[in-house]
């Protein structure tokens, strides 16, 4: 398992536990670039150096300075940031408990996986994350790292088997600009019954169950794509061009109405291909030999039923 990137105590009332932080993503890309010269080919290496006669500096002679007057400033030692007071580096102190769904999407900003140190620790991480989970609340409080205090919201995760909690750091209102500056100048417009009555039907006919799995990143594989030609010396890859703007605005009820008919040929072309598979799967198994169809009232004929219903 690797490393804990935070290892503190969560402080709720007079209930407290050892849990640690891990982060919960990374990146997965497999391009990775370097800067070179365009004349020599060689790679570009970047050196600092001191703004008073561009000697270079060494890593362990860099500290953090702040300019309180112009060109001075005050040097500050990793150690005297080390010895900050500031509780929450060590203790979440949960100052409430909100509704999941009051909290706004642009609020998170990184997530973490929560669990236990220890065995000790677990009963009281378990029954935090139960009640959390019955109520479907998230715990509020402050935690610092990363070189600043943040807003931390902890949440029930994981499942019944093998339970967890999430943590997600949270952005301040102040860093959150004012909507009202982009949206003010959207004109209200009135929404014809039928009109949402169609956009409304066409939502629910793309609805589907969220699958992350299912979403890919395209840019990665066509610059891997790109990468692969040049290297076999083999044409690029080109992007097509782009449609040109239709000089004829389409009705807003057509394009609903032709994207509902769309929809449905689609779905159409799907158990069309599926009843293809099917004919081809039975010939097959014709083929091979008789099939033995459950006789009605078994359970497998129930569940045989089921499934040609799905």
């Amino acid at each position: 398992m690797a490393r804990p990137y935070w290892s503190g105590q969560i402080q709720i009332s007079l209930v407290s536990f050892s849990v640690s932080f891990f982060v919960a993503t990374e990146a997965k890309s497999e391009i990775h670039f370097h800067q070179i010269h365009r004349g020599s080919g060689e790679r570009v290496r970047h050196q600092k150096v001191s703004s008073n006669d561009d000697a270079p500096v060494e890593k362990s002679d860099i500290v953090k300075g702040y300019e309180y007057r112009k060109g001075e400033y005050i040097q500050i030692e990793p150690e005297e940031i080390e010895k900050l007071r500031v509780p929450s580096k060590h203790t979440i102190d949960v100052q409430q408990f909100v509704s999941l769904g009051e909290i706004d999407p642009e609020y998170f900003e990184k997530p973490y996986f929560v669990t236990p140190q220890g065995d000790k620790q677990i009963e009281a991480f378990i029954v935090v994350r139960e009640a959390l989970k019955a109520s479907n609340k998230a715990a509020l409080g402050k935690i610092a790292f990363g070189g600043r205090e943040h807003v931390i919201a902890i949440t029930a995760a994981g499942t019944d088997e093998h339970p967890g909690m999430m943590a997600y750091t949270m952005r301040y209102a102040e860093e959150l600009r004012d909507p009202a500056t982009y949206f003010s100048d959207i004109k209200k417009v009135k929404v014809e019954k039928d009109q949402l009555e169609l956009a409304q039907e066409l939502i629910k006919r793309k609805t589907a169950k969220f699958d992350p799995s299912q979403f890919h990143d395209e840019y990665e594989a066509a610059l891997k794509e790109m990468v692969e030609a040049k290297v076999e010396n083999k044409p690029i890859p080109q992007d097509e061009e782009p449609a040109p703007a239709r000089g004829k605005v389409i009705n807003l009820m057509d394009a609903l109405r032709n994207s509902l008919k769309s929809g449905t040929n689609k779905a159409t072309e799907v158990e069309e291909k599926e009843e293809k598979t099917t004919k081809r799967q039975a010939t097959k198994t014709a083929s091979n030999g008789p099939t033995l169809v459950p006789r009605k009232g078994t359970k497998a004929a129930s569940k045989t039923a089921r499934r040609k219903s799905a």
